[in-house]
């Protein structure tokens, strides 16, 4: 065990996470992920402002109900109006009426704020500050003091922003967090000041970062190195700007690799950090550092074939550590240890140096000079490899199809037709759908057709639909790459399809997901 003393997480996804741009929640995609971040050992979980919107109140009334296992929900606000009583600020009542166990509030730190914002004394600033505190703490509630923009206030006058970290704890402040509002301090500013801040404040101390220069997490690990016992941020980084402090980054830095352990299970971070991206309808970070896809991916031939002897050689830690996995691309850079590795882990083992991985990789280096990418579209690739190794029995033949456009009335709207011909267990199946494209209505014809014969084909649905335009250059004459998300509820799968036309494109890789969920579906 460590013999640093304990840090705190504090997650403010739910309010200051839902500053981001794009970044959107229901009252039950609060509760939801307040759940799951409790379930996930957070120490505190900041619900919004209470009274600020319905949602917010929504969120606290049911929060109220609730057990919680493992954290603290914060109600958070503000400090008392200027030359008003605290007990006759509503917004101050309104943090009490949540009926959070801790109440996290704001001050101003830097006199910018205080003589321009707030158009008020230094002095009535501190007693709005000392005064809030004192309150909360008469009724019972754990008190967090944020100090807002309190870097940018040192720096200008230490004197006084250390003024009001000292009314806070006059106050009675249980904790008083130092926040880089701005973003714009560097890690040996903030571990020099914290350091001066411990030394003259004697109570616990926090950190709350923003990411506008890129240093939020690498801030707050050297905050919690100069003393500071509790980490503000959010899941995935989310927050106003470019951001917060990303906690599914700082949280496997601080147990993994600085030795101060945080959280009982760190194995359940990845699934976390993807809870919280598909509440927020926001797509994975698949470069994010430990819970991305491609945060344990390797493509050039040289690495493949070090991991392949020894993992560690190119991973940093253990993949399943944090609930992540190692995944092996390939690409025209592949050699065959690539093409060796990824079938072991697609279950179709082949022998180095064999006719069959030779011939795997001539096609896969000619497909990829055709456009082909593979690194997204790994159910596209499986297939070729059952192709070359004779596994693979067609689900259905493709005799024909075609694709009409009808512009309906005056309105600028089209609905597409399309028809499919196919061959399937020796008979001749002809469907016709309508759909909102071609590649909807394609879905559907495809669908009818072999529905009589392959009924499982309702459990899958297309997720999501990607074109891009290759070489763009050649202008209308350019190749299209189509990229498909399948999913059967369960499991998720790409396919790809290339074609001078974007429709036989997309067939291409619509047909592909189709067979590659049959192919597994009927091999259960």
């Amino acid at each position: 065990m460590s013999d640093h003393p304990n840090v705190k997480l504090y997650d403010t996804t739910l309010r200051d996470g839902t500053q981001g741009e794009g970044v959107n929640f229901s009252s039950l995609d609060k509760i939801r992920i307040a759940q799951e971040l409790d379930d996930f050992g957070m120490h505190y979980i900041e619900g919004g402002w209470p009274g600020s919107n319905p949602k917010d109140v929504s969120f606290f009334e049911k929060a109220a109900d609730l057990d919680w296992k493992n954290a603290k929900i914060a109600a958070f606000g503000s400090t008392r109006r200027k030359n008003t009583a605290v007990e006759d600020d509503p917004q101050v009542q309104l943090l009490l009426e949540a009926k959070t166990p801790a109440i996290t509030f704001f001050g101003k730190s830097w006199r910018l704020h205080v003589n321009e914002v707030l158009s008020t004394t230094e002095e009535e600033n501190q007693a709005m500050i000392r005064e809030t505190t004192r309150y909360l703490k008469e009724n019972g509630r754990e008190v967090i003091y944020d100090a807002e923009h309190f870097f940018d206030g040192y720096k200008d006058s230490s004197e006084h922003a250390l003024a009001t970290l000292l009314a806070a704890k006059e106050g009675g402040a249980d904790w008083v967090i130092l926040c880089d509002t701005n973003g714009g301090t560097m890690p040996h500013e903030v571990a020099e000041i914290t350091q001066v801040v411990m030394k003259e404040i004697g109570i616990p101390v926090g950190i709350h970062t923003h990411d506008d220069t890129g240093v939020a997490v690498a801030n707050a690990l050297a905050s919690v190195r100069a003393g500071a016992t509790q980490i503000q941020g959010t899941v995935n980084g989310y927050g106003e700007r470019v951001g917060n402090c990303n906690l599914t980054t700082v949280i496997p830095n601080l147990q993994l690799k600085m030795g101060r352990p945080v959280i009982e299970d760190v194995g359940r971070l990845t699934h976390l950090a993807h809870f919280v991206d598909d509440l927020a309808n926001c797509a994975h970070n698949i470069r994010a550092p430990y819970v991305g896809s491609t945060a344990f991916a390797h493509k050039g031939g040289m690495h493949v074939n070090a991991v392949q002897k020894v993992a560690h050689s190119f991973e940093h830690i253990e993949p399943k550590t944090v609930g992540n996995r190692q995944r092996i691309l390939v690409s025209e850079l592949s050699g065959q240890s690539n093409v060796l590795m990824k079938a072991e882990e697609l279950g179709l083992p082949i022998e180095k140096g064999s006719p069959e991985a030779s011939a795997i990789l001539e096609d896969l280096k000619k497909k990829e000079e055709q456009g082909y990418e593979f690194e997204a579209a790994e159910a596209t690739f499986e297939l070729l490899i059952r192709h070359h190794l004779d596994t693979y029995k067609p689900f259905f033949e493709l005799k024909e199809y075609h694709c009409t456009f009808r512009r309906d009335g005056e309105q600028d709207y089209q609905t597409c037709s399309a028809t499919v011909k196919l061959g399937v267990n020796g008979s001749e199946e002809y469907r016709v759908a309508e759909g909102d494209g071609p590649v909807n209505a394609l879905d559907g014809a495809l669908r009818k057709a072999l529905r009589p014969t392959y009924p499982e084909i309702d459990e899958m649905e297309l997720e999501d639909y990607k074109v891009r335009i290759i070489d763009s250059h050649m202008g209308t004459g350019a190749k299209t790459r189509v990229l498909i998300l399948s999913s059967d509820g369960q499991e998720q799968w790409g396919t790809v399809g290339v074609s001078y036309n974007i429709i036989e494109a997309s067939w291409r890789a619509l047909v592909d997901s189709v067979e590659y969920f049959l192919a597994k579906k009927r091999s259960d």
